[in-house]
């Protein structure tokens, strides 16, 4: 399992009975997590002292609790500054277990020696967008939600990334990529996050699993003539590492690719064991 463990902001104190203890920076937050099926006892006093309680609804969604938490603060990772607000369905604006594939694309990028042109699918808040941005690379950052790209654009200018060559695009991605076809444009790395299940801006259905292999045989047209890398997440139930590493393992075999695939995840602190936190697939051809 590849780990997030160099956080120094973020920590996963507890987690049982399908909700997770976590802290933020200053403030502890409760929220649930459907991974978490065993039932341990909450021995940890946050649970009783959390600044912030996400409540699940057995009618669907849920809602916020307040205790004591302000409606935006700030984090950091290395480097970089994130904005955070609790909001709609249980999110803070970022997804702490991505870290370990910020570095990795970080790293990949630098050792390049070259500038690398990257495309950020699906790129919410900017996490993957600002980690190669500061890696030196020229990065494109798409997502359908204008909210978002607002959003990561505020991140950028607190991490000191304001002026970085970071182009920021409000739009569908599958659309976006099929005109960026049509434009005749390249990318040497692209990273996506895809969600489980959305609609395109015409009704359009996407479901990850019957979804996802045409969406990545369109992206790879957009790859360079010499392409770094492509990083493929996935938090749709039931789609296994092994999966994602067959995919890109077929549609990036042209470029003699090697591929690897496994769970991402964030230790625990209270047990010292690993709560899984989705898979991830990373197909390198350089």
């Amino acid at each position: 399992m590849w780990l997030a463990e160099n956080w120094k902001d973020y920590e996963v104190i507890d987690c049982s009975a399908g909700e997770k203890l976590e802290r933020w920076g200053d403030y502890v937050l409760v929220r649930p997590d459907p991974q978490v099926i065993w039932d341990t006892p909450k021995s940890a006093k946050g649970w009783r002292n959390r600044n912030a309680h996400y409540h699940r609804s057995n009618r669907g969604g849920g809602e916020w609790e307040f205790f004591d938490l302000p409606n935006q603060w700030s984090i950091r990772y290395r480097n970089l500054t994130f904005h955070l607000k609790p909001f709609r369905f249980k999110h803070t604006g970022l997804f702490p277990e991505q870290a370990v594939n910020w570095d990795w694309c970080g790293e990949k990028i630098r050792n390049a020696d070259r500038r690398i042109q990257v495309l950020n699918l699906f790129a919410y808040t900017g996490g993957a967008t600002l980690s190669a941005a500061a890696a030196g690379a020229y990065v494109t950052h798409v997502d359908a939600s204008k909210g978002m790209v607002t959003w990561a654009k505020e991140n950028a200018a607190a991490s000191g990334l304001k002026d970085a060559p970071i182009r920021w695009i409000v739009d569908d991605c599958v659309k976006f990529v099929e005109r960026e076809i049509r434009r005749g444009n390249h990318y040497d790395a692209i990273i996506m996050d895809p969600p489980s299940y959305g609609r395109g801006p015409k009704g359009e259905i996407w479901k990850m699993e019957e979804s996802i292999h045409g969406f990545l045989q369109l992206c790879c047209k957009l790859l360079s003539d010499k392409p770094l890398f492509v990083l493929v997440n996935s938090y749709t139930t039931g789609l296994q590492p092994a999966v994602l590493a067959y995919l890109l393992g077929v549609e990036l075999k042209r470029y003699g690719a090697k591929v690897t695939a496994d769970e991402v995840g964030l230790p625990v602190l209270s047990s010292g064991l690993v709560l899984p936190c989705g898979a991830c697939g990373r197909g390198v051809m350089e």
